[in-house]
């Protein structure tokens, strides 16, 4: 009963919040006929897209950069980071 009570008052909060938020955005006229710039998200999405797709095409150099993180014992952030410099590498 408790429970019911704090999700309905819970939702009646977020749905006042959002309503709220609605009404004091406006958007002027000028802003529709600029370029929508990407999201955060489609740009963190796409930056390991791209990657991938450069260590695809360059497998040998690939396992030869997997190689070096693997002798330096890099591991978890570290080790993408080394990989990504090291295909930058020429």
């Amino acid at each position: 009963m408790l429970r019911t009570r704090i999700c309905l008052a819970a939702m009646l909060l977020a749905a006042g919040l959002h309503t709220a938020s609605a009404q004091t955005a406006t958007a002027p006229a000028a802003a529709t006929t600029t370029e929508a710039k990407p999201g955060k998200v489609k740009l963190t999405m796409q930056k390991p897209k791209d990657m991938k797709a450069k260590w695809a095409a360059n497998k040998p150099k690939l396992k030869a950069c997997r190689a070096d993180v693997k002798s330096k014992g890099l591991t978890g952030d570290d080790r993408w980071f080394y990989i990504e410099e090291c295909m930058n590498k020429t």
